[in-house]
């Protein structure tokens, strides 16, 4: 359409009115057509929560908390988020402390966001290759975690044709890694092979036709390699300033 309006308005000729004005009112019904096109995206932001106390013995929804290292890196990405040149949508976490905690640290960048948790997406096991894992899970509790997963997948991952949407969640690895491999339409049993770190970054898009993609996994670009903490390998990292007896004094005369 363009490029017929393109050659009407190059000729040098005398163009008749009526055939003029088709081409203007065709023009105008096309670019109508293309302003009213639905596609927006949604981009979600996926965060592991931070380190938490992993020796409490109490239940994840009540205790389990974030170790101070763990406040810091929830600090650290909050930070990166503020950064972006984006308007966020939406802040959402599973219900267990070390991910609403790590929520509630995020939301300080954000305080138009309001916060909201739910069930779906807090930590379980879904089915894995690996046999050392499996070993310790009932069938009734992988068939659990997987109707659950399969359920929230779609809601938090469902096409946002009207407008953009920019999404932050707060989760866990064995969710983020799941999810991951359902945008990437591989087996899910391989959510394993792939490791995460604590408040990385996993960002993905949906657009319009509910087509995905994984711009990034794992991303902890924004944490100090001695701050960096993963389930494994990798541990807590001692905060405390170490006393003079951990290390031989040699002083200059």
């Amino acid at each position: 359409m363009a490029t017929t309006l393109w050659r009407v308005m190059r000729s040098r000729r005398p163009v008749p009115v009526a055939v003029l004005a088709c081409v203007l009112t065709t023009a105008i019904g096309w670019s109508a057509e293309v302003a009213g096109k639905i596609d927006g995206v949604r981009t979600i932001y996926l965060i592991r929560h931070g380190e938490y106390d992993i020796e409490d013995a109490s239940d994840p929804f009540v205790g389990k908390a974030l170790v101070p290292l763990g406040v810091a890196q929830a600090r650290l990405v909050g930070a990166r988020l503020s950064g972006m040149p984006v308007d966020f949508t939406s802040l959402s976490s599973s219900t267990m402390t070390r991910a609403r905690q790590t929520a509630l640290v995020i939301g300080e960048e954000f305080p138009e966001l309001q916060l909201e948790s739910s069930g779906l997406i807090s930590e379980c096991t879904p089915p894995t290759w690996r046999k050392d894992i499996m070993e310790d899970e009932t069938a009734e509790d992988l068939a659990a975690c997987t109707k659950q997963l399969e359920e929230a997948f779609p809601i938090y991952f469902a096409p946002s044709p009207e407008a953009d949407r920019h999404d932050i969640v707060v989760c866990h690895g064995n969710v983020i890694r799941y999810f991951a491999t359902k945008v990437l339409k591989v087996d899910t049993e391989a959510w394993l092979g792939m490791s995460i770190a604590n408040c990385s970054l996993t960002v993905i898009t949906v657009k319009a036709d509910g087509s995905m993609k994984l711009l990034s996994f794992s991303d902890s670009g924004h944490i100090p390699p001695n701050l960096s903490t993963r389930t494994a390998p990798g541990g807590p990292v001692d905060l405390k300033v170490p006393g003079e007896a951990s290390h031989e004094v040699v002083h200059m005369e």
